[in-house]
């Protein structure tokens, strides 16, 4: 299944997994600015999702499958090893990733994201969310959780997190939504991640609270914390210039740009 892509600049990769249910346009200012300043940055579009194909999914896409999406990409792309970011289901992705394929990864950014496994209660809401996106399509869910994505003070990033959302395609969102609520525990596979990793919050994000940002931390053995203020669940969007000071420190700590 091909997968579409953005791969831009030269020198160590940095591969960036989108959230759901958006695209690898979510990643635009750290396309833009990571890859003038040294990186060879590569954005996928995930199965499903902007556009790449959903394929011969049927029913539900797990996180897994996911993965080995971006691995196959990383073989493709002569890509030995890399940092991996990823914001919510990505972030969740980029946990199933190191999991099976630790020797691939050279650093983590874990954003707006968390490792428990899903509740029974949430089980049945996504997968109820999922019936619902299959009768009605996306505009609906698009407008009720704009403001949760994007914090209402962030009109900026509003236009752009609305039309994502509106653009994906139902059926990819549902199989995507219905797989999460398969997901395992990732908690003892972040306290065995040997790589140095970023966890990154904004701090008005009720999807992901700061509260699970720090149990990340605490139970990965070489992490830094940053929270961003003034942003919800998107603060790469909302809060480009912190975000992107917070990302630059990090990868400088791993490897000096070409």
């Amino acid at each position: 299944m091909p997968t579409f892509y953005e791969d831009r600049g030269t020198g160590p990769a940095l591969l960036l997994a989108h959230g759901h249910p958006f695209d690898h346009t979510m990643w635009q200012p750290q396309i833009d600015r990571f890859s003038r300043t040294g990186y060879r940055v590569v954005a996928p579009d995930l199965r499903g999702y902007g556009a790449t194909p959903l394929g011969t999914t049927t029913g539900a896409t797990l996180l897994g499958d996911f993965a080995e999406d971006l691995v196959a990409l990383l073989d493709e792309l002569h890509i030995e090893e890399c940092v991996l970011a990823g914001l919510s289901m990505g972030g969740q992705i980029a946990m199933e990733l190191v999991r099976r394929h630790p020797e691939r990864v050279r650093g983590l950014v874990l954003a707006d994201t968390f490792p428990a496994a899903e509740t029974e209660d949430g089980r049945k809401a996504r997968n109820a969310m999922a019936d619902r996106l299959l009768r009605e399509g996306m505009r609906g869910y698009a407008d009720e959780v704009l403001d949760r994505m994007v914090a209402p003070y962030n009109t900026h990033a509003a236009p752009h997190v609305h039309r994502m959302m509106r653009s994906t395609d139902p059926v990819a969102a549902a199989a995507a939504l219905r797989g999460r609520a398969e997901r395992p525990d990732y908690r003892e596979t972040l306290a065995g991640v040997a790589v140095p990793t970023l966890v990154v919050v904004g701090r008005d994000d009720t999807y992901t609270p700061v509260a699970d940002a720090e149990e990340m931390h605490a139970l990965l053995p070489h992490s830094t914390l940053t929270v961003i203020e003034r942003a919800a669940h998107l603060p790469n969007l909302e809060r480009p210039e912190e975000f992107d000071a917070a990302l630059d420190a990090f990868l400088r700590s791993l490897v000096r740009p070409s």
